[in-house]
């Protein structure tokens, strides 16, 4: 008598093991393209192997991660488009990481979804394999968990997790910033990952679709809203570990802080490298605001607050530098491809006083 087939009975139950066996099969040339040096196993394993020392560490401190990508998954299901936002999970996650001044080493991510559709998932692991390349970053390991029952159809949601190191005497915490450093914006892509929720509801209350007409122009040539929100958030990793390179006399970086502008926008997320007693003062009209931020001000009656505490307004990540090493740290930064401003400088803060000032916004953000 033949063996009862248990997979059929799981299957029945809304699980299907074959097509998760499958796409690992299927995920293991993008996989691949992330190798690096420390790697000791391949994807499919119990658990991942990485060798730091193999690396090139010689006090390394560990820095990890973990994030996601929010609602800005919603609009990559109901647009059916799946291959970018990946990078945004990727990216999520070592921006974090750099900003203390650690190089990912690997990453890990979570896939969850009611019916697993392998086409779909090898896209999004795909562009998880592409944001890991771009930042160096190997992705060594992840899960994917099929639920039937816990998501609608055709919904899934992403995680990811990284691990970087530093050595501990290169580690980027804030607390050497001074009065009167210069902060340096590093241009965003676009709304990178963060107020998709306020951006979908502008969507809704607006009557459009994302397969409607974008109703602004950008330097991605977005023909539709879908275009122009899903464009993935902007990798820093390499150009920042580049900057961060560059030291002064005692050998000290000259980057003091950097602060990833995710949720929370400016207001929010600067002030979580300041020193106590310090606050930055920010010129509007240092950088452009860039359309998708116009549009949205406008079609959702935004003020100028909400603005800086919801969204980048254009500036992906923050940079507080030595004044009198800022000018080769932008210069670095641009060589290495991203597009950078003098966005304003660092402040004894007052009894009273936000910790960050934004001036002319009511003339740049009109």
């Amino acid at each position: 008598m033949s063996e009862p087939n248990q997979n059929s009975a799981y299957k029945e139950a809304g699980v299907d093991i074959d097509a998760a066996a499958g796409l690992v099969e299927k995920i293991k040339t993008h996989v691949g393209k992330t190798n690096r040096t420390g790697v000791m196993s391949s994807i499919g394993g119990f658990g991942a192997l990485f060798d730091l020392k193999a690396a090139g560490y010689n006090d390394p401190v560990l820095v990890s991660s973990t994030d996601g990508v929010g609602t800005k998954i919603k609009i990559a299901i109901e647009s059916d488009r799946h291959d970018t936002i990946g990078i945004d999970l990727v990216a999520m996650c070592v921006n974090d990481l750099v900003v203390q001044g650690a190089e990912p080493l690997f990453f890990l991510d979570y896939f969850a979804t009611g019916k697993l559709r392998n086409d779909v998932a090898e896209l999004v692991i795909s562009g998880v394999a592409e944001g890991c390349a771009q930042s160096g970053c190997a992705l060594i390991g992840g899960e994917t968990a099929e639920m039937p029952g816990l998501y609608a159809p055709g919904d899934y949601d992403l995680a990811g997790f990284a691990v970087g190191a530093a050595d501990r005497n290169r580690i980027i915490g804030g607390e050497k910033i001074k009065e009167c450093d210069i902060v340096l914006g590093l241009a965003a892509s676009g709304v990178h990952s963060n107020g998709y929720s306020l951006v979908r509801k502008i969507v809704k209350d607006n009557g459009l679709t994302y397969d409607s007409p974008a109703p602004f122009t950008d330097s991605h040539g977005s023909r539709t809203l879908a275009d122009a929100l899903l464009v993935p958030t902007r990798l820093y990793v390499k150009p920042l570990l580049s900057a961060l390179k560059i030291s002064d006399s005692e050998g000290n970086p000259t980057v003091r802080g950097l602060a990833h502008i995710t949720g929370g926008g400016l207001s929010e997320n600067i002030p979580r490298v300041l020193p106590e007693g310090l606050m930055v003062r920010l010129d509007a009209a240092k950088w452009p605001l860039l359309p998708v931020f116009s549009w949205l001000k406008s079609a959702g009656k935004l003020d100028n607050a909400d603005m800086a505490r919801t969204l980048n307004c254009g500036i992906g990540m923050v940079a507080v530098c030595a004044a009198e090493a800022s000018d080769d740290i932008a210069r670095c930064l641009r060589e290495a491809g991203e597009t950078v401003y003098t966005i304003g400088s660092v402040a004894p803060l007052r009894a009273g006083e936000d910790p960050v000032q934004i001036a002319n916004m009511d003339t740049e953000w009109a």
